[in-house]
This record gives C-alpha cells, structure tokens and sequence, in this order.
C-alpha cells in the first residue's frame, strides 16, 4: 500500500487543521489506518487509528477529545482533524496502514510525514 499524506501547517495554539492520508495500492476492507506523531528528540508516538471496516477508533490519551479520525471509503482517505492545538503537539505526522490496529506500529506501511507547528 502506498500512502500520501497532506495538510501539515503552522498554527498558533487553539487553532486547528485537517490532515489527510491518501491511500492505494491495495484493498482496505481488513486494514486499520492511523497516524502517529514524532517531535524533535522524542521517540515516535501513537496518535489515533480507525479500523477500516468497522469505523472503530481509538486514540491516545493526550489528543482524545482534541482530535478526530474519520474515514472516507469512497476515496480510500483518512482524515485526522487536528483542534484546540498546544505547542506539544508541534512535530511530524505520519499515516499508516497494517492489517490491525495492534500491528501498526511494528510492521505497518507509512507514508511520508507532513510537519505540524503550534506556536504559542
């Protein structure tokens, strides 16, 4: 599966973005989708997933409520609305795609990343 993610930008604190990860190359009925951050010096983090087929979504503690995934089947993309953005969420976010949730972070696909700057 290739992706392309799109829609990183600078922001000032409060403000929001949409972020988006176009997929294709291969059927997504059974895959899980999802995007995990990495700020400067830090290790890569979970963000959030969806399961392509079910809709189920989970998130990290620190974006829940903050942000949302959704999905859109018709054009195999998967959205990641960023709001109420803190300097703390500044870094580089990348989509994945793996056959589960649970697999993702270990032997996902990943597209490249798209910066997101929060100045405060």
């Amino acid at each position: 599966v290739q992706l392309q993610a799109s829609g990183g930008g600078s922001v000032q604190a409060g403000g929001s973005l949409r972020l988006s990860c176009a997929a294709s190359g291969r059927t997504f009925s059974r895959f899980a989708m999802g995007w995990f951050r990495q700020a400067p010096g830090k290790e890569r983090e979970f963000v959030a997933a969806i399961n392509w087929s079910t809709g189920t979504t989970y998130y990290a503690d620190s974006v829940r409520g903050r942000f949302t995934i959704s999905r859109d089947n018709a054009k195999n993309t998967v959205y990641l609305e960023v709001s109420s953005l803190k300097p703390e969420d500044t870094a580089i976010y990348y989509c994945a795609a793996a056959p589960s949730v649970a697999t993702m972070s270990s032997s996902g696909s990943w597209g490249q990343g798209t910066q997101v700057t929060v100045s405060s």
